[in-house]
């Protein structure tokens, strides 16, 4: 019988278990993940760090469905993502994670409503508000008939942003989601991933950044794909 404190345990929003990842090409094969485990509690904000080359992407990757680890297994909400067939990781995805890039998540074609709705309709999942409510939010109410091209790029940053939160995510992940902003926008852009938190997001940054560090409750960092104690 389980105790009363093992009943009461938080389940990670997200949990890395033993990760590796090979590529090859040719004869020359490199190990880009090397038994990477950690673990985001609902929320929590972590900044990933790490030298170019390190495994940081590659780590987004995989904890985002987006790749299969060679060994090891992801977990989201407690659901084993990694070794399952693409459509059922990408469902996974399209309900519990939100993916924020540098290069951003935005179709050209689309208004930036649009890209919202879109992101909206991939997940059976009930949403929370209107998608009026979800840009104004982000700070993008006047903006929503505009199309990425259009936008600055604080604008295009927070736009992402409300793709990533379109299907009220359990996690988001980004991968240098502030690498190309003045600090002033970096700024407001942290501050909207700390509000997610507060909501009970899990929220997992990889960047350089100084002020993502200074944001982040935890910090891990990466060297040649192992995790530093």
């Amino acid at each position: 019988m389980s105790s009363p404190t093992n009943s009461l345990e938080v389940v990670p929003a997200l949990e890395a278990r033993s990760l590796y990842r090979f590529f090859r090409a040719g004869d020359e094969e490199t190990l880009a993940l090397r038994g990477v485990s950690m673990s985001v509690a609902p929320g929590e904000f972590v900044a990933v760090a790490g030298p170019s080359g390190s495994g940081k992407s590659t780590l987004l990757g995989c904890l985002a469905g987006l790749d299969d680890p060679d060994g090891g297994s992801v977990l989201v909400d407690g659901e084993r993502m990694s070794h399952r067939p693409e459509p059922v990781r990408a469902r996974l995805r399209a309900q519990r994670i939100g993916v924020l890039a540098q290069s951003n998540n935005l179709l050209e074609h689309l208004t930036v409503e649009g890209n919202v709705r879109l992101a909206r309709s991939l997940t059976h999942a009930r949403s929370n508000g209107n998608v009026e409510e979800l840009l104004a939010s982000v700070g993008l109410a006047g903006r929503a008939q505009a199309r990425p091209s259009q936008l600055s790029g604080g604008e295009g940053a927070r736009a992402g942003l409300a793709v990533a939160l379109a299907n009220d995510p359990a996690v988001i992940l980004a991968d240098e989601p502030t690498g190309e902003l003045d600090h002033a926008t970096e700024a407001g852009v942290l501050d909207l991933l700390l509000a997610a938190t507060r909501r009970g997001v899990a929220v997992l940054v990889a960047s350089h950044s100084p002020a993502v560090t200074a944001a982040a409750g935890r910090h891990v960092r990466l060297l040649d794909g192992q995790v530093l104690a």
